[in-house]
């Protein structure tokens, strides 16, 4: 799996580093304050990412899933499992994202 960030994530994350490092306390003190666990975090987050239509959130949090222990079915089942919520168009989207980190090779 690739370890580059997006260019417009860099750029926004290097002119406005108090506020990046800011949201990224946010995303620690949220995923420490409960009972879920790491991997279950991030595929909740997917299917959230699914749900905007964002693909590189889709693609990180595949990605971050993935280095948490989730395998591939467990990618798709986070996916598929909103079909009724934003329907097939969505998803379809969506799962064609998470291919491009899982099938990458």
């Amino acid at each position: 799996m690739s370890e580059e960030l997006p260019k417009h994530y860099v750029s926004i994350r290097d002119r406005y580093q108090e506020y990046s490092d800011l949201l990224g306390e946010l995303g620690k003190t949220v995923r420490q304050s409960g009972p879920i666990d790491h991997k279950n975090a991030h595929l909740i987050q997917l299917s959230a990412s699914a749900a905007i239509r964002s693909e590189g959130a889709v693609h990180s949090h595949t990605k971050r899933a993935l280095e948490a222990g989730a395998s591939p079915e467990e990618v798709y089942q986070a996916i598929l499992l909103v079909t009724s919520i934003i329907g097939f168009p969505n998803v379809a989207a969506a799962i064609s994202w998470a291919d491009d980190i899982i099938l990458e090779d």
